[in-house]
């Protein structure tokens, strides 16, 4: 049974990926608002497209300095770090008084949230109890989805505002109270991650917020559940990693799963923007131009769009709630990748049929389209991309690795930014396949080399990737494969005592 404090300790952290859904969606709204335009004196489209790079490059930016510096720091002071400059981003963003100062706002918020998106997953999988892991870790997608949502109903309410800069700095200051809302509680009530603290040598510490947190445990089952930690951790520690080339040596299984899990989420294609913005995305491209062919236009095409991100929040949302533990990992990626396959060979089919034909009932089919993918992916990858990137990551990499792979993650994006005006005016609803393609290639990835981690503390797992745990009171056979696995002799000497 989850516990009410642990739940909401991961609705509080879920601020910080929030911020990550709002800021990275309110932008599109912003530079849609023409008083926006007029106020900056009206900006070339490079200007303007520099508005999403630039935050972007911010976020990749901060994902590597969680790589760097967030074990060093812990979880609780480098998110504390994040909500000091988030804030000032949002500041900057909102009291802006020319194009520069405005993407200097950018540059600071996207940095922030970039080292949160990649930090709040890992620190909800570290407070989770197993049976439950599922639900608080996928939180933190959950807060990237409803930020999204939010960015959308605050874009279309301000539609309706006098013309004048209240249109465009209002939602942007919607934004400045909830980093300072989450310092606030980092600093006082939030635990630091148990884990966390033993990696830093604070066992007692350590052991006490590890009670304080599984609260649902005994006396007894507690001391055993902290014992393994404790003995995996240390054991982990022993051979410490220092570079990269030794994460791919000794964990290259795990590291790996990890970055495919997460980086190459667009390809899916990740909808982490508002559906107004046709140039950001296949979908949202297809989604205006549908509308705008059925006569939709103005506000009710952000009406649409905001219902598009409630539709996403709320799929998150239950299958969060009721699947990712029930089904487990592995079983929610491989139907999510399957699902969005089918989706965008659907929607290109009826981009094909119906785009250019005055058939309303056959648009209205190929809108249809834009919906079920937001099904798909938010109900069943969004959430579980996030927290299974982090959970199969040993202690000692999960900043390193998940900084990383969520810096891969924004550079990807990048790329099919870049691309997506171009490849979707040759190539028109073809370029559904381009996604096809990359799906199908991660959908097999996921079923030869994903292994389930539901219902298994963070070092168990380690077992499922062939690698060491280690009990409390000794080694497991996994551990002396491992040792033993170094010559033809040891290897029949494990056999033999295994049998």
């Amino acid at each position: 049974m989850v516990q009410t404090y642990t739940l909401g300790i991961a609705l509080f952290a879920a601020i910080g990926t929030f911020l990550f859904g709002f800021d990275t969606g309110i932008a599109t709204t912003t530079i849609a608002h023409q008083s926006f335009l007029d106020y900056m004196q009206h900006p070339t489209k490079a200007i303007t497209g520099a508005v999403v790079a630039v935050y972007i490059a911010g976020e990749a930016g901060g994902a590597i300095l969680q790589s760097v510096i967030g074990d060093r720091l812990g979880r609780i002071r480098f998110m504390q770090l994040m909500c000091i400059i988030v804030t000032a981003g949002t500041v900057v963003q909102t009291a802006s008084v020319n194009m520069g100062m405005f993407l200097a706002g950018r540059v600071l918020a996207g940095f922030a949230v970039g080292g949160l998106v990649s930090t709040v997953p890992i620190y909800l999988s570290e407070i989770s109890a197993p049976q439950s892991r599922g639900l608080i870790g996928g939180i933190s997608g959950c807060g990237i989805s409803f930020g999204t949502m939010m960015s959308n109903w605050v874009g279309f309410a301000c539609s309706y505002a006098p013309y004048g800069a209240k249109q465009w700095r209002l939602p942007l200051g919607v934004q400045i109270p909830w980093g300072i809302i989450m310092f606030a509680g980092l600093a006082t009530f939030m635990p630091n991650s148990p884990r966390q603290l033993i990696r830093q040598g604070k066992i007692e510490l350590a052991r006490s917020e590890f009670v304080r947190i599984r609260r649902d445990l005994s006396s007894h089952e507690a001391h055993e559940e902290f014992a393994l930690m404790h003995a995996q951790i240390a054991y982990e520690m022993e051979r410490e990693i220092t570079s990269y080339r030794e994460v791919f040596r000794l964990f290259r299984h795990r590291a790996l799963v990890s970055i495919a899990e997460i980086s190459p989420a667009p390809s899916s294609p990740s909808l982490t923007l508002p559906a107004n913005h046709p140039p950001l995305n296949v979908i949202q491209y297809f989604q205006t131009l549908n509308y705008t062919s059925l006569g939709i236009t103005s506000h009710m095409l952000l009406a649409l769009a905001a219902l598009y991100g409630t539709i996403a929040f709320v799929s998150n949302a239950l299958t969060t709630a009721f699947l990712t533990d029930q089904w487990g990992r592995r079983k929610m990626l491989l139907t999510g990748l399957a699902s969005v396959i089918a989706v965008e060979i659907y929607a290109a089919v009826m981009q094909r049929a119906f785009q250019d034909t005055p058939n309303r009932v056959g648009k209205a089919f190929a809108i249809l389209g834009i919906y079920l993918f937001v099904v798909a992916y938010y109900g069943l990858l969004n959430s579980t991309t996030w927290l299974y990137g982090s959970e199969v990551l040993p202690l000692a990499l999960r900043s390193k690795v998940m900084g990383v792979a969520a810096a891969s993650h924004f550079v990807v994006n990048v790329a099919i930014t870049e691309a997506a005006p171009t490849a979707q005016a040759k190539l028109r609803e073809n370029y559904y396949y381009v996604f096809v393609g990359c799906s199908f290639f991660f959908l097999v990835v996921a079923y030869l080399y994903f292994p389930e981690t539901r219902l298994k503390s963070l070092e168990e797992i380690a077992a499922a990737f062939g690698d060491e745990v280690v009990l409390v009171d000794g080694r497991t056979v996994e551990v002396e494969r491992r040792e033993m696995a170094g010559s033809k002799d040891g290897e029949e000497e494990f056999i033999e005592r295994t049998r």
